[in-house]
């Protein structure tokens, strides 16, 4: 353990040698594709994870602004709901901390009697969070865990039988495909016991032409944003990428029900990556997928609980319903 404040898993592995390993392997499978793709978690790095934050605050980026606003006007219900006895409150992936902590303070509220403790894969962001979570609510008793979300979770589950509150705020769901989805919640299932709760965030649809433009904004802070993978890729790997050579386009799939973004070659290319040994051709106008983002009904959302043994318990939706946390409880 690096401090009191957090917990460090798998250091006999090395994590951090780990995670390089898996963004190398991953590079390499995805560029090997006929329709050439790259996982979206690479790009939040240090610097993906501020572009992020500008992009959260742009006027066409309504997500954040929606959940914002639930989350102000319905704490107090939220919290009331959940707090009748001691629990563990435990945050899935490190944000900035904002939206969590208008939580953090409805239960403080309701003088509540809980723990604190989020999960994320990156020492750095964790170390961050608590850090700042402890300085903002003294006497708050605030762990992280710095390891893989499951990981954490079962070990949570082995150290005392208080009920579990399980925050996956945002739209990370919407990350993943409809399969990955299943097994990222049924595995989630698995590792929480019965009565436990989770509260996950869904964006909804809606006006397609409001959705891609969330996604095109006019200050370019998205492209720079999908363009960090390239330069992450040249920076931790050797590659020789020169993102100036791509355009990025964003679209809306209707039959997916997913915003789709790209990387686009402007011309026909040859890219190096050092340390895969390997180079990779692209032809003129030849796209790289960086990212989906799944849009939801109510009735995808039921489903979704229901097919994963969760009984959906409440939802609660911001003033325009454009974003819907929902709280489900596990059934066993």
């Amino acid at each position: 353990m690096a401090d009191q404040s957090y917990r460090i898993f798998g250091q006999e592995r090395n994590t951090r040698q780990k995670t390089h390993q898996e963004f190398a392997n991953d590079v390499l499978i995805g560029l090997s594709q006929p329709l050439k793709w790259l996982p979206s978690k690479y790009i939040y790095d240090r610097e993906g994870s501020r572009l992020f934050r500008e992009i959260t605050g742009l006027p066409e980026y309504y997500l954040t602004r929606a959940e914002l606003g639930l989350l102000q006007e319905k704490r107090d219900h939220i919290c009331r709901m959940v707090s009748d006895r001691e629990f563990n409150l435990i945050e899935l992936g490190c944000g900035d901390g904002i939206k969590t902590s208008i939580l953090l303070e409805g239960f403080r509220k309701e003088r509540s009697e809980f723990h604190f403790f989020p999960i994320d894969i990156s020492e750095d962001a964790i170390s961050g969070l608590v850090a700042d979570i402890r300085q903002r609510f003294p006497g708050l008793d605030t762990r992280g865990l710095v390891s893989e979300y499951f990981e954490g979770l079962y070990w949570l589950a082995s150290q005392n039988q208080r009920r579990n509150l399980v925050l996956f705020l945002g739209s990370n769901i919407g990350n993943f495909t409809p399969i990955k989805a299943g097994v990222f919640l049924s595995s989630l299932w698995r590792a929480l016991n019965d009565g436990d709760l989770v509260f996950i965030g869904f964006d909804l649809k809606k006006d397609i032409r409001m959705m891609i433009k969330a996604y095109n904004d006019s200050l370019g802070i998205t492209e720079a944003f999908n363009k960090n993978l390239l330069k992450r890729i040249n920076r931790e790997l050797g590659g020789n990428f020169d993102p100036d050579q791509f355009d990025f386009y964003a679209t809306y799939d209707v039959v997916e029900g997913a915003i789709q973004s790209y990387l686009i070659s402007r011309k026909k290319q040859v890219v190096f990556i050092d340390e895969l040994k390997w180079q990779f051709n692209l032809r003129p106008s030849e796209p790289i997928h960086t990212e989906s983002s799944y849009k939801y009904t109510v009735e995808d959302i039921e489903e979704m609980a229901g097919k994963n043994n969760f009984m959906l318990v409440e939802n609660f939706f911001d003033s325009d319903r454009h974003f819907v946390d929902s709280l489900w409880r596990v059934v066993k």
